[in-house]
């Protein structure tokens, strides 16, 4: 489902993604973790194409995401191409970024009836359907400053979710979030990985979520892929001294 193939990502002189390569299959929960720094929200950037790589080619579901032919030349993405292939991508981001002045309703029906092109009708039945899924039936007609952080984070993986990816990128969605109001969101995103077929890429520093729900995690450093591993082998037996002081950090400090 996600494909990159040598990708290169550049900031000035600083290099933030090495020559990349990494796959992951659909219906895959994969996370990715390692230390700030390096790299892992970039990826999730570029497949939003928040950013443009600067080297390799990233392919979506079999198409080509930063590339188009012309001809028989490849040649960067333009905006049609990009908007058609956002819409089988969906984010959640580390704040909320919902519409404070629109009700939780249709913060989750906007998108789809204006891009996707859904009756009103059928994109609110999708919403009410997803509100029960994460939790929030009762919460429609609230606004999202009468909701606590956990409740509007549960409320932006349901608009994520209302535009029916293909891939649901998840950039530390917890980190905002008071200790307390982590689990009910963690919860949230097991069901989805439990219950649906959407392809998943996490960037987190919980540890014992993503050991817990991945079927795959990735130890990132200095833009490059230290070593890619079901989490039980890779949090019982890492092979990188890298990934060993990087899980002692994060372990102790919790």
């Amino acid at each position: 489902m996600i494909r990159f193939s040598g990708v290169v990502k550049k900031f000035g002189d600083h290099v933030v993604l090495d020559e990349l390569d990494f796959t992951v299959a659909p219906g895959e929960f994969v996370s990715l973790i390692g230390p700030s720094g390096s790299g892992k929200t970039t990826i999730l950037r570029l497949l939003m194409t928040l950013e443009k790589v600067n080297g390799g080619t990233i392919h979506v579901g079999g198409e080509c995401l930063s590339h188009v032919r012309r001809g028989e030349r490849r040649v960067p993405a333009d905006e049609k191409h990009l908007r058609v292939m956002r819409r089988r991508i969906g984010m959640v981001f580390q704040q909320f970024n919902l519409f404070p002045n629109m009700n939780v309703l249709r913060n989750i029906t906007e998108a789809p009836v204006r891009s996707l092109g859904l009756a009103p009708a059928e994109a609110e039945q999708r919403a009410r359907e997803l509100l029960g899924l994460v939790g929030l039936e009762d919460k429609a007609d609230a606004h999202p400053t009468r909701l606590s952080g956990g409740q509007q984070q549960r409320v932006a993986i349901a608009r994520a979710l209302a535009m029916r990816p293909d891939v649901l990128l998840l950039d530390e969605v917890t980190s905002a979030l008071d200790p307390e109001l982590v689990a009910d969101v963690l919860r949230v995103l097991r069901d989805i990985a439990t219950t649906t077929d959407i392809t998943i890429l996490c960037v987190t520093h919980e540890m014992q979520f993503a050991q817990d729900v991945s079927d795959r995690v990735m130890m990132f450093d200095h833009g490059r892929v230290l070593e890619d591993a079901v989490p039980e082998k890779l949090f019982t037996a890492p092979e990188h001294e890298r990934t060993k002081e990087f899980l002692r950090a994060v372990i102790d400090r919790r």
